[in-house]
């Protein structure tokens, strides 16, 4: 199947997207940066805001990355969810009404991503490519 061959790539991509702009979320929030908080930058410490921010930048930029992808995304999900629960869902029935369609679309992008893995573009791929060649050539010396 030609489109088969994209898989990869696009899942890649859109990883290294959803992770860059959930970062820059955590970055803005935490050091009034990129347009600064949507509101009051938290103190440190302060439950839930300041956490949630860091969050934001370390799952977001392990996610851009590609290392420890699936747990980085399932921790971001989660946060998102409970970013919707907790501030949006009181304000209305439906995303659209309650200001929560970046906190349902963040989550259930992390969902995919923590389902589907990093994609081949990542550094935990190529980790274990570099693991995979030093074993290869630590056998064919031992063999030699």
């Amino acid at each position: 199947m030609p489109a088969a061959r994209f898989e990869q790539p696009i899942l890649s991509l859109f990883r290294i997207v959803t992770g860059l702009l959930f970062a820059c979320h955590g970055a803005a929030t935490l050091f009034n940066v990129l347009g600064g908080p949507h509101g009051a930058m938290p103190s440190t410490g302060e439950w839930p805001s300041w956490w949630a921010a860091v969050i934001q930048l370390i799952g977001g930029v392990l996610v851009l990355i590609g290392l420890s992808t699936r747990t980085a995304a399932l921790l971001c999900s989660g946060s998102m969810a409970y970013a919707y629960f907790v501030n949006h869902q009181g304000d209305g029935l439906l995303p659209i009404e309650n200001g929560g369609e970046s906190a349902v679309l963040f989550c259930w992008a992390f969902l995919l991503i923590a389902a589907l893995g990093p994609g081949q573009w990542s550094l935990a791929a190529l980790l274990n490519r570099l693991a995979r060649r030093r074993e290869e050539v630590s056998t064919h010396l031992s063999n030699a």
